[in-house]
């Protein structure tokens, strides 16, 4: 399963700075959802934005410290609930039951969600927005590079393939794929019949699949996934500046 109620996540290998502001926010999608979102703003910016998606639970508090991550490494950082619709705005804590709201979750709420997120991310100032997801929203990840939002790429832990769905003839963006080894909940095959179909409509990605690696191994009480998580940590960043100067808008 995804992580544990008090897991962490691992600190990024290069930090430019401290988080200059962060705050808790709620944000508006264009069919009138109100939802959860957590900003994080770099002192020391790299010129490149995050819009993170969590796993099935939501908006959980690791999520939060993932994002102080991501601005300590020079990202303006946007976190996002999936569940506004269903849940509210309450808490995504220990005691949030994300799986009875995950069969309610559709992939019109992400993108709208989504887009909102992007232009909240926008209105802060310039710059590639990519997507970063795990579990259920890394699979998402994937999906908005074929929303239409202009991300400059999306990267996706362990998504699995279900919730990609069929969308692979407009993705417009490349992707990078961090996968698991032993990843329990979804087998290899399903994620070489994913990257087939993105061989075969010529669709740019990356994938990268960490050997004997379990679910959620990006997680800093996973002493012996250590090497694996910064090894993460420089794939995004050389991800994310490779793409961000023709991704920038």
């Amino acid at each position: 399963m995804c992580h544990s109620v008090d897991a962490l996540p691992p600190a990024a290998p290069v930090v430019t700075g401290d988080v200059a502001e962060h705050e808790r926010l709620e944000l508006t999608a264009a069919d009138g959802n109100r939802f959860r979102a957590y900003r994080a703003v770099p002192a020391v910016p790299n010129g490149r934005n995050v819009l993170l998606l969590p796993d099935f639970r939501g908006l959980h508090p690791f999520y939060e410290a993932l994002a102080h991550r991501f601005a300590e490494a020079g990202f303006h950082t946007l976190a996002v609930d999936h569940y506004g619709r269903s849940a509210g705005t309450g808490a995504r804590d220990g005691d949030f039951d994300g799986m009875a709201h995950l069969a309610l979750l559709e992939p019109a709420h992400v993108e709208a969600d989504a887009a909102a997120a992007v232009a909240a991310i926008r209105e802060r100032g310039s710059g590639p927005v990519f997507s970063i997801g795990f579990c259920l929203g890394g699979a998402y990840s994937w999906r908005l590079a074929a929303a239409g939002l202009g991300l400059a790429g999306a990267v996706g832990f362990y998504g699995p393939p279900r919730f990609f769905g069929d969308v692979t003839p407009r993705l417009s963006a490349p992707l990078l794929m961090l996968l698991a080894g032993d990843d329990v909940a979804t087998p290899q095959e399903e994620f070489d019949a994913l990257t087939a179909g993105f061989d075969a409509a010529g669709k740019e990605y990356e994938r990268h699949v960490y050997d004997k690696a379990p679910h959620s191994f990006f997680d800093a009480s996973y002493a012996e996934w250590q090497e694996e998580c910064t090894d993460v940590w420089h794939r995004i960043l050389a991800f994310t500046k490779r793409h961000g100067v023709a991704g920038i808008s």
